[in-house]
């Protein structure tokens, strides 16, 4: 599958997808297609998850559960600029 191009308005979305591939890598799945199977999602969903889509909380919520790590620890090391104004 062909990767989209980078979200230039919100360039969190590729830490976002970044941090998804080394959790699920950490967890034991080796294939993005093995976690799709187990969330119960189609193989290209989870894709666009790790390619950086925009996705539900839920969905969020759901990945994390699977790979038992809590909202905090998943946000880890992810940096949203401050607005200035």
């Amino acid at each position: 599958m062909e990767k989209p191009a980078p979200n230039t308005e919100f360039p969190e979305f590729e830490q976002i997808a970044k941090r998804l591939r080394e959790l699920r890598k950490a967890k034991g799945y080796a294939s993005y297609e093995h976690i799709a199977f187990d969330l119960g999602m189609s193989r290209s969903a989870y894709w666009k998850l790790e390619s950086g889509a925009n996705f539900e909380l839920k969905t969020l919520i759901k990945v994390c559960r699977i790979l038992d790590v809590t909202l905090e620890e998943f946000f880890v090391g992810i940096k949203v600029p401050v607005a200035k104004g």
